[in-house]
């Protein structure tokens, strides 16, 4: 396992903290074990889509909790009853729990299980209160918003750069 170094990024920069403590805490906790694999897809500037293959697995085996900055997906691992011998069992139905961490205001929008595919749709909703504002220079100190779109558009320009 590979072991990054963040220390000449802490030391030049400031309120980033939190970033890093992630980022070392991914690294050292994350287990060896890939299964089930996923795919995490950005569908657009602010949706998202994490896909795990489930195969096997029933909606009922499946649960899915997010809580503030975390997504966990647990598998369940049913017993069923078999025919026969098994000869040779290589279709994985064991239990499972995959994490993952998001950003702030990115919440669950729908869930699907299809053709052994789980699919998360996520979705990033900066509140009104947060998004940046063009403010006029006023000569009595009050403040005035100008006008939100230009806010975004210029927001967005500068995201994109």
């Amino acid at each position: 396992m590979t072991r990054f170094d963040f220390t000449p990024y802490r030391r030049s920069t400031v309120g980033f903290d939190h970033l890093f403590d992630l980022l070392e805490n991914q690294v050292r906790n994350t287990p060896v074990d890939n299964y089930p694999p996923f795919n995490i897809e950005r569908r657009g500037e602010d949706s998202y889509r994490i896909t795990l293959a489930v195969a096997g697995f029933r909606p009922d085996d499946l649960e899915i909790t997010a809580q503030q900055n975390l997504l966990v997906i647990h598998g369940r691992k049913r017993e069923e009853e078999s025919q026969g011998d098994m000869l040779h069992v290589g279709i994985a139905n064991r239990g499972f729990e995959r994490r993952f961490e998001l950003a702030d205001f990115v919440r669950v929008e729908a869930a699907e299980l299809t053709d052994g595919l789980l699919s998360i749709d996520l979705v990033r909703e900066v509140p009104e209160a947060m998004k940046p504002k063009k403010i006029k220079i006023g000569d009595q100190g009050k403040l005035q918003i100008v006008d939100q779109k230009d806010a975004d558009s210029t927001a967005s320009k500068s995201r994109a750069a």
